[in-house]
């Protein structure tokens, strides 16, 4: 039961699930993963997010570019 517990929190410690997919400040460690609008997106050097767009085309996202769209540590489905 406890491995259950776990794997339904949170990938944030101190977070709910409702401020998970809000548009809260995006992570700052390097090699995080996020999901934004169905897309995957890692953070690079601190500075920048690397995902594609939905025709699979690089795309580069600024912190505040994915605080607006919005993001969350799951995928949606």
């Amino acid at each position: 039961m406890r491995a259950m517990e776990n794997a339904e929190s949170p990938a944030e410690p101190g977070t709910t699930r409702s401020q998970s997919t809000s548009t809260r400040t995006p992570p700052t460690a390097p090699c995080t993963v996020v999901w934004s609008l169905g897309r995957p997106y890692v953070l690079e050097n601190n500075a920048r997010w690397v995902g594609t767009d939905r025709r699979g085309r690089p795309q580069v996202l600024t912190r505040a570019e994915l605080q607006r769209r919005g993001w969350s540590y799951r995928r949606a489905g």
